[in-house]
């Protein structure tokens, strides 16, 4: 899958702020606001991220949010939360994406505290399609959790958040980002990694939709590790409510294994679809999204209240915003020109049944 076609020049898509009718903040990020905006000329809802330069720069961000960019500007899939434009100005990079009217799945988990087998089964699958996605086309996530699982409008969850996503390739044992609590030991440990360490947050997941929490408690990431590290994770049969099938306390035990090389998925997404708890899902009916979703979000304001007030902007950030506008050259994106023609450039699911 290459990037031949990305552009890395400092022109712009000509779009600007005022494009858009910003109805109000429906989220907030490290960098800025998110905004359930309007776009004037054709009436179209989307989700828009605004992200104030100087922040990004001393939070040492720059890198990671021009990776998400870029990453987004050569992927498009229906489990995927897509990028549809992405420009600047002076002050701040905006990133517009499809609007996910259904909420992150961490508010819902809050709600609800846990999924039944048949909800659990369903949006494991989701994730699962979305996953297939990204590491038959040699991306791994790195980053999965709830709150990066968004529902949309048919109450099918998609991914989102590519800021330490990155190609498969190269050597990546000096990275250890990601959430503790949903980081795989490899990671956690700096040492090298591959698409192991998304199944591993998938059985995170699963793990907490089936008991109620996460199977590594801790009060910070050297807490969480050293739990890691002094005992695996395994259901027993009595962990198992009585509401749950012994296929998917087997499902999750081996996505939770400690060891990449022993962990289900380790032989890519196609393992992880065979396992017996997953045998009955039709697959082609999920990826055309025709099946009709065991759970149903409401959709309006599921969005958790404490997370959209209002963004404080910083008074002094200590940072020369003309100095800094040479680090975001090329940060543009208009996707009416730029998925023409990107089914046959990048791999997506075969054989689905």
């Amino acid at each position: 899958m290459g990037n031949s076609e990305i552009k890395t020049d400092s022109t712009t898509s000509g779009m600007n702020k005022r494009d858009f009718r910003l109805e109000k903040v429906i989220g907030r990020g490290g960098f800025g606001k998110v905004w359930k905006a309007e776009l004037r000329k054709s009436g179209r809802i989307f989700a828009m991220k605004e992200m104030l330069k100087t922040r990004i720069v001393k939070k040492n961000s720059v890198q990671s949010v021009l990776n998400e960019r870029m990453l987004l500007s050569i992927i498009k899939h229906p489990f995927i939360v897509n990028m549809q434009y992405a420009f600047q100005d002076r002050l701040n990079l905006y990133l517009v994406m499809d609007l996910m009217t259904g909420g992150d799945l961490r508010y819902h988990l809050i709600k609800n505290r846990r999924f039944n087998e048949s909800q659990s089964k369903f949006l494991i699958s989701c994730i699962l399609m979305g996953l297939e996605y990204l590491h038959i086309n040699n991306i791994i996530h790195r980053d999965i959790k709830p709150e990066n699982l968004v529902f949309d409008n048919k109450g099918y969850l998609r991914i989102t958040d590519f800021g330490i996503a990155h190609m498969l390739g190269k050597d990546n044992s000096d990275d250890s980002s990601g959430t503790p609590g949903y980081m795989s030991p490899e990671v956690m440990l700096r040492k090298c990694h591959s698409i192991e360490a998304d199944y591993f947050a998938l059985g995170v997941i699963a793990y907490e939709f089936m008991i109620g929490h996460r199977p590594y408690l801790g009060k910070n990431k050297k807490d969480i590790r050293e739990k890691i590290l002094i005992k695996q994770i395994q259901l027993k049969k009595s962990d198992v409510p009585k509401d749950w099938s012994l296929e998917s306390a087997d499902f999750i035990n081996k996505l939770l294994q400690r060891n990449p090389k022993e962990r289900l998925g380790t032989n890519g997404p196609q393992e992880v679809k065979n396992h017996a708890w997953l045998a009955n899902i039709e697959w082609r009916k999920i990826l055309e999204k025709s099946l009709e979703s065991p759970y149903k979000p409401d959709f309006e304001d599921n969005y958790d209240p404490r997370v959209i007030q209002e963004w404080k902007e910083d008074s002094d950030t200590g940072v020369d915003i003309d100095f800094i506008q040479n680090y975001f050259l090329g940060y543009h994106f208009d996707s009416s020109a730029q998925y023409q023609g990107m089914e046959s450039t990048l791999g997506h699911p075969r054989k689905v049944k």
